[in-house]
C-alpha cells in the first residue's frame, strides 16, 4: 500500500474514490456538508431529506460521478453523535468501509478529514482500514487465496497544510500498530501443528533479527537448570518439548530498569488429564494469545523507536494427555520454590505464568504486565466487552485504565481480597493450582501474586476477548489481536511510577 498526504480540498482529489465524514445530522449543518452538496449538485441535501443518510454511525451514502469533483465517487460517512466523538469513531467507520467494494474495488482512494483535525483520528483511520480489511488466507486454496482488493493508493488529506506533517506521523504510527494487531492475529490462527513451541520460538528469533532485537530461547535443558518445574509439568504430557523465549529491547539507557511484559504461550490446550470437552476445542489454539501480544508489543515498540527498555518473557507449550502427563493429585515444584498440588491440569496457564513471574526478577524491573487468555470464568465478569484486570500497584493500573479510553481496548480492574488468597491455599502443600469456581478469575490471580517480586504488577486476563464470535466494524469474525494497542499506549510515553 502506498500512502499519500496533502491538503486538497475534495474537489480537487484526483483518486478513484474520496471518502468524507459527518456527524449526526438533521439538515446540511455547517459550511463543510454545504460544500459538499455543492459537488453532488444537491445529493447530500436530498439523501438527508430523505432520511436515507443522516451521519448516524454505520450510515455511508455514495455519489457516483459527482458533478463537482475529478472523483469517480464521492463517499460520505457516518460517525455518530458530535457529543463524544472520539477516535474509535474513525476505526469503526474505516473498519465498516474497508469491506465494502465501492471502497475496496478502488485502484486509488482519499480520505480527507475536513475539521478533524485530531492526531489521534488519523492514527484510528488507517489503523481502522487494516485491522477491518484482515482476511486469513494462509491456508485457503484457489480463488479463495487471492486477495482481490484493488486499492494500493491511500491518501490522507487534511483540512490545512499544516496539518499534513501531523497526519503523516499519526498514520506512519498506525500503520505500525496495526500491522503489530495483525501479527498477533496471524499468529493465534495459525493452527498449532504449525506453531509447536519449537516451531514458535524459530518464528519469534526470525522476527526479532529483522529488528535487531535480541532474542534468547531457552530450551529443555536450560528450563531444567532453571528449575521452572511448573512449565516442565504442563509439558510432561506432550511429545514436543517446551521452549521459553527471552525477548529485549533497549531504547533508553542503558541504566534505565526495563518493564518486563509476559504472556502466556501455550499452543495448544487439550485440558491435559483433566480432558475439555471436544466442542470448540478446536479454538484451542489460541491459548498462546497473550505470547503473540507480548511478542508483536516488543516487534512494534522498536518499529516505533519507544524510550523505553523492554523485555518479553514467553513460557511456550503444549497441555497435552499422555501416560506421562501430570496427574490431579501431583504436586509440582515452581522455580521459586514454592509447592503447587494440581487440582485440575486444565488450570496450566497460571502454572507456566508462576515460573515466568519469578524468572522477571532477574531485570528487577520497574513493572511487571502479564496478558493471558486463563480463566473461563472472566466470561462471566465483562463477557465479550472487556477484560478483567488485577494488580498491586495503582499508579500502573490507572494508566492501563487510561490507555484502554485511549485505544477502546476495555479493560476493569478487580480486586484481590484476603478471601480469595485463601482460596488457593493447599492443605498439602503451599498452592493449589485451582480454587474451584467461586471468583475464578480473581483466585487465577491470587495464584500469581504468590510468585511477583517488589515490583508494581498489573495482571490482563484476555480470555474470550481473543476471539470474536460474530464480528464488528475493525474485527473480523475470529482472532483480535486484543492488548496490542493497548499495551503501546501505555509504553509510548512511559513515565517512572
Amino acid at each position: 500500500m502506498q500512502y499519500h498526504y496533502s491538503s486538497d480540498k475534495p474537489a480537487d482529489l484526483k483518486e478513484e474514490t474520496v471518502v468524507c465524514f459527518a456527524t449526526e445530522t438533521r439538515g446540511l449543518a455547517g459550511p463543510y456538508l454545504r460544500s459538499l452538496d455543492k459537488l453532488t449538485g444537491g445529493g447530500l441535501a436530498r439523501a438527508i431529506g430523505s432520511e436515507e443518510f443522516g451521519g448516524k454511525e454505520g450510515e455511508t451514502v455514495v455519489f457516483t460521478g459527482p458533478s463537482g469533483m475529478q472523483a469517480e465517487r464521492l463517499i460520505v460517512v457516518g460517525l455518530g453523535k458530535a457529543r463524544g466523538l472520539d477516535a474509535d469513531a474513525f476505526r469503526r467507520a474505516m473498519g465498516e468501509l474497508s469491506r465494502r467494494s465501492s471502497f475496496s474495488q478502488a485502484g486509488s482512494a482519499a480520505i480527507h478529514f475536513g475539521n478533524f483535525s485530531d492526531a489521534a483520528n488519523f492514527q484510528a483511520a488507517v489503523e481502522g482500514y487494516l485491522l477491518g480489511s484482515f482476511k486469513q488466507r494462509d491456508y485457503k486454496t484457489g480463488e479463495a487465496a487471492e486477495d482481490k482488493t484493488r486499492l494500493s493508493r491511500l491518501r490522507f488529506s487534511v483540512g490545512r497544510p499544516a496539518w499534513v506533517t501531523r497526519a503523516r506521523r499519526a498514520v506512519e504510527r498506525g500503520v505500525i500498530i496495526a500491522e503489530g494487531q495483525l501479527l498477533v492475529r496471524r499468529l493465534t490462527q495459525t493452527p498449532a501443528q504449525d506453531l509447536t513451541p519449537r516451531l514458535y520460538a524459530a518464528r519469534a528469533r526470525e522476527l526479532a533479527r529483522k529488528l535487531k532485537v535480541s532474542c534468547r530461547i531457552l530450551n529443555e535443558k536450560a528450563i531444567t537448570q532453571e528449575k521452572m518445574g511448573a512449565l516442565l509439568g504442563v509439558a510432561k504430557g506432550s511429545e514436543e518439548p517446551p521452549r521459553f523465549m527471552i525477548l529485549e529491547y533497549k531504547g533508553a539507557r542503558a541504566g534505565q530498569k526495563p518493564v518486563v511484559l509476559v504472556g502466556k504461550g501455550v499452543t495448544f490446550d487439550s485440558g491435559g488429564i483433566s480432558l475439555k470437552p471436544g466442542l470448540n476445542m478446536h479454538e484451542m489454539k489460541q491459548d498462546m494469545a497473550g505470547s503473540a501480544v507480548v511478542l508483536a508489543t516488543i516487534l512494534a515498540a522498536a518499529r516505533l523507536k519507544l524510550r523505553v527498555n523492554l523485555v518479553g518473557l514467553i513460557p511456550a507449550t503444549e497441555n497435552m494427555p499422555s501416560g506421562h502427563a501430570t496427574r490431579p493429585g501431583d504436586i509440582l515444584t515452581s522455580r521459586k520454590g514454592k509447592t503447587i498440588e494440581i487440582i485440575n491440569t486444565d488450570a496450566e496457564g497460571r502454572l507456566i505464568l508462576a515460573d515466568a513471574l519469578d524468572y522477571a526478577n532477574k531485570f528487577k524491573p520497574q513493572a511487571v504486565i502479564d496478558i493471558a487468555t486463563l480463566t473461563g470464568a472472566s466470561l462471566y465478569i465483562l463477557g465479550y466487552a472487556g477484560a478483567p484486570m488485577v494488580g498491586n500497584h495503582d499508579r500502573l493500573l490507572e494508566r492501563i485504565l487510561r490507555a484502554s479510553r485511549m485505544t477502546a481496548e476495555k479493560v476493569w480492574r478487580l480486586p484481590i481480597w484476603d478471601e480469595h488468597r485463601d482460596q488457593m491455599k493447599s492443605s498439602i502443600a503451599d498452592l493449589v493450582n485451582s480454587g474451584g469456581k467461586p471468583a475464578g478469575t480473581i483466585a487465577a490471580a491470587a495464584f500469581l501474586e504468590n510468585f511477583i517480586g517488589e515490583w508494581p504488577w498489573a495482571h490482563i486476563d484476555i480470555a474470550y476477548m481473543d476471539l470474536e464470535p460474530s464480528g464488528k466494524p475493525y474485527t473480523p469474525k475470529g482472532a483480535t489481536g486484543f492488548g496490542l494497542r493497548l499495551l503501546i499506549e501505555v509504553l509510548s510515553e512511559w513515565k517512572k511510577l
